[in-house]
């Protein structure tokens, strides 16, 4: 094997556990919102107890990248890909992070009967997760027309939001009993949103790694 058809190698195989993080940590945001709108709490334990399987993922990559870098002394074109993976695994890992926050959310509610009926914020999940999947499509096949396209859906997500926050802070002073679960479910509110976040952070990453240009695709 030439040295390019090494490289290539080396990049794909990367490329390849990024792809598996991202599909871990997509599966962790899923059983979270499950174990929270079925209160399930072994479903959440288990979503805490995968996280270190995530973090473990992208120490390997963070390491194979450094290795592509010492060995391979990579040009500018493929410098620029490593780099990329590595912005997109950072992101990736913090989905992950954001999985156990609602799973965590999920155990401090506990088996309480909701104080609303768990529809509005799944849908917003699912919003969410949308993007997550369309990002990470749009790096893999470095489709920066599907990133643009994944980043618009950012702003339904934010009108999402305010207008759950808005009723589960109405919800407080005819229910003083429930205010720990409406904090919590405000909070859920919240990592999604971030989802959203990173999923257009990932999508900016793959702008740049086509084009070299680092652009805001929330501006």
């Amino acid at each position: 094997m030439n040295t390019r058809s090494n490289f290539d190698h080396n990049l794909n195989q990367l490329n390849d556990m990024l792809i598996s993080m991202a599909k871990k940590s997509e599966i962790a945001i899923k059983n979270a919102m499950l174990s929270l709108v079925n209160q399930d709490l072994g479903m959440a334990k288990a979503v805490l107890l995968g996280d270190n399987e995530i973090d473990q993922l992208e120490q390997e990559i963070n390491d194979k990248a450094l290795l592509l870098i010492a060995r391979e002394s990579p040009v500018a074109t493929d410098l620029r890909k490593i780099n990329a993976a590595l912005k997109v695994s950072s992101e990736v890992e913090r989905l992950a992070d954001i999985a156990v926050n609602i799973a965590k959310s999920a155990i401090h509610i506990g088996e309480e009967e909701h104080i609303k009926e768990m529809v509005d914020i799944p849908h917003m999940m699912e919003l969410a997760l949308e993007m997550v999947s369309e990002s990470i499509e749009a790096f893999t096949t470095e489709d920066v027309f599907l990133a643009e396209q994944c980043a618009k859906k950012d702003d339904q997500v934010d009108q999402m939001f305010g207008h759950l926050i808005h009723e589960l802070m109405g919800y407080i002073p005819h229910n003083p009993e429930s205010t720990n679960q409406i904090i919590q479910l405000s909070f859920v509110c919240r990592f999604i949103e971030r989802i959203a976040d990173h999923s257009t952070n990932i999508a900016e990453h793959v702008v740049y790694l086509v084009t070299g240009k680092r652009i805001d695709l929330n501006a």
